[in-house]
């Protein structure tokens, strides 16, 4: 089985995230870049399966700048076979239209029997470009699962909705995202890291992907969040409870 995996490189998750007023996208330079939490859960996945059947083949593939490579070689030194890096100065700023685009060509080319992502990326949070690869893969797609089996032919799992609990199942090829109930990622021992340095990462440019190279979407106008007003406070004078209600019926939280 061969497995490819999408990891994405984010600000640091653990600092604030800053957009840059004059580009209107995330400023990575405000912190240090490392591999968005997800996307290593989703990589830890892969990696569990290649524990089993040491035939299992991962790839891991990205889009990002040069220092991308990092993360790509940090994913390696965790267990993955090679690396994908989609890098040109082109895709600077691409929106999620030209992002799945992308990703999905360099996917076709790895010919990957199961494609796991991250349900949602902790800087964009959109949660929408997995299903969008598959789109133009023209694959099936089990998202946000709480549970994986991968078996020899298919992958089954289960998500959590409003209404209740669903199983679902695919047979391959296939994509599927996960959620923060998956085991969190291993961390890459010495032998690992020693390892990376030999595994091959492929670099792919837009012109070698082909197609448009122009996001369809511009961010037009960026501001801060407003700072956090005071609060209502009430003070109980006998009257307390019916004032609660009243502050509340009139957000229409009750």
């Amino acid at each position: 089985m061969k497995i490819a995996v999408l990891i994405k490189q984010v600000p640091d998750t653990a600092e604030e995230r800053i957009l840059d007023p004059g580009s209107g996208r995330v400023d990575r330079g405000a912190s240090d870049p490392v591999i968005d939490e997800i996307t290593e859960r989703a990589l830890e996945l892969a990696l569990a399966v290649k524990d089993q059947d040491k035939s299992t083949e991962v790839v891991v593939v990205s889009m990002g700048p040069a220092d991308t490579a990092k993360s790509i070689r940090k994913a390696l030194s965790m267990g993955a076979d090679s690396g994908i890096h989609v890098l040109d100065d082109l895709l600077a700023g691409a929106d999620l239209v030209l992002t799945a685009r992308m990703l999905a060509a360099a996917l076709r080319e790895t010919g990957a029997d199961l494609v796991i992502a991250g349900n949602e990326s902790t800087d964009g949070r959109a949660g929408m470009l997995p299903a969008m690869v598959a789109e133009h893969l023209s694959l099936p797609m089990l998202g946000s699962l709480v549970s994986a089996e991968i078996g020899s032919g298919s992958v089954s799992g289960r998500r959590q909705n409003e209404s209740g609990t669903q199983e679902v199942v695919a047979t391959y090829p296939a994509i599927i995202t996960v959620t923060e109930r998956f085991p969190e990622a291993r961390f890459p021992n010495f032998k690992g890291i020693l390892g990376a340095k030999r595994k091959p990462v492929e670099t792919l440019s837009a012109t070698e992907l082909g197609g448009e190279t122009r996001a369809a979407s511009t961010v037009l106008e960026v501001s801060k969040r407003p700072a956090r007003t005071a609060g209502a406070k009430i003070t109980d004078d006998g009257n307390a409870a019916a004032e609660l209600v009243d502050f509340l019926a009139s957000r229409r939280l009750i």
